[in-house]
């Protein structure tokens, strides 16, 4: 099919917005520096759609807009950032999703939510104000996908229990490689495991990979997204928001 058909054929549809919520350092701005194909900070605007500054400030207001130049199909919502017992960011997710899903008009509404947990903290891979967001608030109407990012670090903890066991640093690092998928399937099983029990459970969990290397593939996220979606409109406004496979426009409008 003619590449110039399919940018029409989705260019129409409108924006795909999403709420990111992770701690602190987990990478997120990384990851949506990622999904759109650019290493400079996102734009900002508040709920007016007045400009801000606050990405270079570091503040962050859950109603504002970052949207990145590279691809002005995205609208982001960025959390503050779990911390511990607190319950008033905890209110004001909870009040933000309930009052996006209410929205009539379909541009207005959040389309997905963004869970990331860092696996380099996988210690302690759930804390607590993180299962207190998905035993209270309702994302039955907005798609979960839970990120598990940072997920190249486990080889490194592969090597740390490898040490543990005797093993010496030299054959510790060459076995680390083969090692690392089962120690990360353990840690996703146990994340699983715990919020598979809550009220409101993720939709699916996603190993996030290499995100700040220079061939960073975003594919398996957007195609993870896309099968969250329940609404075919919305499968398409994903697909057509994302430029990193231009591939998936082309098998999305041939379907």
């Amino acid at each position: 099919m003619d590449p110039e058909i399919i940018r029409k054929h989705f260019n129409h549809i409108g924006r795909f917005r999403v709420l990111i919520i992770s701690r602190s350092k987990a990478g997120k701005m990384t990851l949506l520096r990622c999904v759109c194909n650019t290493t400079e900070l996102p734009e900002v605007f508040n709920a007016k759609g007045k400009k801000t500054n606050n990405a270079q400030r570091g503040d962050h207001d859950i109603e504002n807009e970052l949207i990145f130049r590279s691809n002005r199909h995205f609208i982001f919502h960025d959390s503050r950032g779990f911390k511990s017992g607190s319950v008033s960011e905890l209110e004001l997710m909870k009040k933000f999703i309930a009052d996006r899903v209410m929205k009539k008009q379909l541009a207005e509404q959040v389309h997905a939510i963004w869970f990331c947990i860092p696996m380099c903290e996988s210690e302690r891979p759930i804390v607590a104000a993180e299962e207190q967001f998905f035993n209270e608030c309702n994302t039955d109407h907005v798609p979960v996908i839970v990120l598990l990012t940072k997920a190249d670090s486990m080889r490194e903890q592969a090597i740390g229990q490898l040490r543990d066991e005797g093993v010496k640093l030299k054959e510790a690092i060459q076995r680390a490689e083969s090692l690392a998928p089962k120690v990360l399937s353990e840690v996703s099983t146990k994340i699983r495991n715990q919020l598979d029990r809550c009220k409101y459970p993720p939709k699916i969990y996603l190993p996030m990979r290499g995100m700040n290397t220079k061939d960073a593939d975003c594919e398996p996220l957007i195609r993870c997204t896309m099968n969250a979606l329940d609404d075919i409109e919305l499968q398409k406004l994903v697909v057509s928001a994302q430029q990193v496979n231009f591939d998936l426009n082309i098998e999305f409008a041939i379907r």
